[in-house]
């Protein structure tokens, strides 16, 4: 028999035992340091419940935190709850409710998918109190936050009729949607009121204006707020407002009226139309008649005014030949005026010229009055002069002679010194009362024989050389 497997698995045995215990040990520490400590993420709101004291511990913020391993429970609540209803898409099952079904005041009713956010409060003391009330975020959820949207939201509905609602009323309802789950329920009674509405003129023929809309009152059973002495709508307790809870979202859908509504709108809406296209017709009359009357105007202004534009034109051609006429005859006169003018002038200028020729003939005459008389004393002067001059000369007969001959024979000396004289052999002799013969004689006795002129051109020949 052999032992040696044996001894072999005891040994491993007697090994594994220590080994398991330390596995056991290091696994228990770890559990119990993971019981130890608590993570807390942002969003979320955690509520440390000790088993040993009873104490509640409330943690808001991120980070780590101690609590009692094994003896202790955390409760997790989100900051920010999103309930929505009608909405097939959202995977938390508080997300896939079906929409808000309502009956509005006209008992019809309606379908309106509408999606609220809530958020939590962050104060410890709200929180234990909603913690000791609901005990989970789920409980939380479905016991308060649904079921107070969806009371709200059908209470707010019978303040509404039917058309009210499908008709332009859905923001004022969202509006009052959200003010009554943040503030308290309206309370309200139910009395007969009148609702306004506003619809097309009746169409009529002698109407000014066929698409001019006109108020209607019309009136119906509808719940009501009920008014403090401020005015102010009484409210019932929030529910929401002892937890802390605020409601900082309100968004609707597209809602969805019951077959018998949606008919009545569809009908009505097909009236307004059939309506609508009645009154296009009968504006579209309305407006051939018109432009057909407007196009006659048309026509008569034109003619109209085509006859006053021939009568000013006659008027005018007529104007222009008086005027013409009267311009021809102002220019006539103008004519005559300027003729009469001019002979006037002439005359004028004649008389002018004939004083001025009388007055130059008086001056000439005058003139040559003062001439004669100055020439006749300038003769006399002169005469008296030479008289005396002549008398002067008779009592000095020689020595006026002397002179005279001096100037003879200087004027000829200047002009015949160039001359070359050549003495004839012809002698002149004096005059038989015995006087000599002059150089005045000699000279024109020479002229006579001719000598002169070949003096001269022996003269003129020794100046060329």
């Amino acid at each position: 028999m052999d032992f040696k497997p044996q001894a072999q698995a005891a040994l491993k045995k007697k090994l594994s035992l220590p080994l398991a215990g330390g596995i056991l040990g290091i696994a228990a520490l770890l559990g119990v340091a993971n019981n130890s400590v608590l993570m807390t993420d942002a969003g979320y709101t955690y509520v440390h419940q000790n088993n040993v004291t009873g104490e509640l511990d409330v943690f808001s913020e991120p980070g780590i935190h101690f609590r009692m391993p094994f003896l202790s429970k955390i409760t997790q609540y989100d900051q920010v709850i999103t309930v929505s209803y009608g909405n097939t898409t959202g995977e938390d099952f508080y997300q896939r409710l079906p929409s808000i079904q309502v009956r509005f005041a006209d008992t019809y009713i309606g379908s309106i998918p509408v999606t609220f956010r809530f958020k939590l409060s962050l104060n410890p003391d709200a929180v234990v109190k909603m913690h000791r009330e609901f005990r989970n975020n789920s409980n939380l959820i479905d016991a308060l936050l649904v079921k107070n949207a969806r009371n709200v939201t059908v209470i707010t509905a019978t303040q509404y009729t039917g058309e009210e609602f499908f008709q332009g009323g859905l923001n004022q309802f969202k509006t009052q949607l959200g003010d009554q789950l943040r503030d308290g329920i309206y309370m309200t009674e139910r009395k007969q009121v009148e609702v306004e509405q506003i619809d097309l003129a009746p169409v009529g023929i002698n109407q000014s204006d066929s698409n001019k809309l006109q108020r209607t009152q019309q009136l119906v059973w509808k719940t009501v707020p009920v008014l403090d002495v401020d005015g102010n709508p009484k409210r019932q307790n929030n529910p929401l407002q002892q937890y802390g809870i605020a409601v900082t979202q309100v968004t609707i859908g597209d809602p969805s009226p019951e077959e018998q509504l949606n008919t009545l709108l569809m009908d009505k809406k097909r009236l307004v139309a059939d309506r609508i296209r009645a009154i296009q017709e009968q504006e579209t009359s309305k407006a051939q008649a018109e432009t057909e009357q407007l196009r006659k105007e048309i026509q008569r202004t034109r003619e109209v005014q085509d006859a006053q534009r021939n009568k000013e034109l006659a008027i005018i051609s007529e104007q222009k030949e008086v005027e013409i006429a009267r311009q021809i005859a102002e220019r006539e006169i103008v004519e005559v005026e300027k003729a009469k003018r001019l002979a006037e002038v002439n005359k004028e200028k004649e008389l002018a010229i004939a004083q001025a020729n009388l007055a130059i003939q008086k001056a000439n005459a005058l003139s040559a009055e003062y001439e004669a008389k100055a020439i006749l004393s300038k003769g006399h002067a002169e005469a008296e002069i030479l008289k005396s001059k002549y008398d002067a000369y008779g009592a000095n007969r020689d020595v006026y002679l002397a002179e005279l001959n001096r100037d003879v024979s200087t004027s000829l000396y200047n002009n015949l010194k160039n001359y070359q004289v050549q003495m004839p052999t012809n002698y002149f002799g004096g005059s038989n009362a015995g006087k000599l013969t002059t150089n005045l004689d000699v000279i024109t006795g020479l002229g006579a024989l001719g000598i002169l002129e070949k003096n001269q051109k022996l003269a003129d020949a020794s100046q060329n050389k």
